[in-house]
């Protein structure tokens, strides 16, 4: 049997004691470790949430940018071209033909105008929309009928008289593109302020007249009679008769007036461009109603 002494039984207690010591050190440092990770997480949950949140977002909009939906192919951007891959000269010739208002209507012919490659229509062409006129059979038969019929109208269309401006009537004029009996009616009075026109070009300064009007009014008139013009004396009346004048306005009548006084009468058109602010554009169309 084995004897202990009190050495023995010493050393054995400060042992337990060691092995109880560092037990409970091992569970204190996890209990501590357990506890910061606890807090931390708590801490930042907010931001990692956030953030999971924005990595989801990216992921969706990655996806969305390399996603094709179905589009027309007449209406490529340079931006578009670019992304799918198009050359420079690829898409300006595409962008011609929209210029003459034209549009290719099937794959083949977007390939044969572009000159895209057969793998490009391969991984594009897919996606092309074209109108439902364009693709559907019917639809298109009817625009073609459509079509014929209005060249068919077009070459049957009379042959325009030209007429005299200074004797028209409103029903001639309102046979004109984009006149109507407004318009009509303000051609004429604008007409009858001058005792006639002496330019076919005082059309354009009337106002509310289009350039499209404008170029079908010198297709269907002209200046064939001068008419009874009513003549103004620039160097006798006064600014509020001169300031009647179609052409004046206060502030040219009262610059004409001046004129007058601090250089005499007016006698020509080169004495006319001497008045400040006078309208030098509509100057040999003005000169024709004035008596020096």
């Amino acid at each position: 049997m084995l004897k202990f002494s009190k050495g023995h039984y010493f050393g054995i207690a400060i042992l337990l004691a060691l092995i109880g010591l560092m037990q409970l050190s091992f569970y204190w440092f996890n209990k501590e470790s357990s506890s910061d990770e606890v807090k931390l997480s708590s801490s930042e949950k907010k931001w990692l949430l956030q953030q999971n949140n924005v990595d989801s977002i990216k992921e969706v909009n990655k996806e969305n940018a390399n996603k094709i939906y179905p589009f027309n192919p007449n209406f490529i951007t340079d931006y578009k071209g670019y992304k799918l891959g198009m050359t420079i000269e690829q898409i300006d010739r595409l962008h011609n033909l929209r210029k003459q208002n034209k549009y290719v209507n099937s794959k083949a012919e977007f390939q044969k105008l572009t000159g895209v490659s057969n793998d490009w229509m391969k991984k594009y062409a897919i996606y092309f929309k074209f109108p439902d006129w364009v693709t559907n059979k019917t639809a298109n038969k009817f625009q073609s009928n459509f079509e014929n019929k209005y060249k068919k109208f077009e070459k049957k269309e009379t042959k325009i008289v030209v007429q005299d401006i200074n004797t028209t009537n409103q029903v001639e004029l309102e046979k004109v593109y984009m006149i109507g009996e407004k318009l009509a009616l303000k051609i004429i009075a604008e007409r009858e302020k001058f005792g006639g026109f002496v330019n076919m070009e005082q059309l354009g300064f009337i106002w509310g007249i289009s350039p499209e009007a404008i170029a079908d009014l010198n297709k269907r008139f002209q200046i064939k009679s001068a008419g009874i013009l009513k003549r103004i004396k620039i160097n006798e009346l006064p600014i509020k008769e001169l300031q009647q004048f179609p052409y004046f306005n206060y502030y040219i009548a009262k610059n004409i007036v001046t004129y007058r006084s601090m250089n005499g009468e007016i006698k020509n058109i080169d004495d006319l461009t001497k008045i400040k602010q006078f309208p030098v554009e509509k100057l040999k169309i003005i000169a024709v109603y004035l008596e020096f």
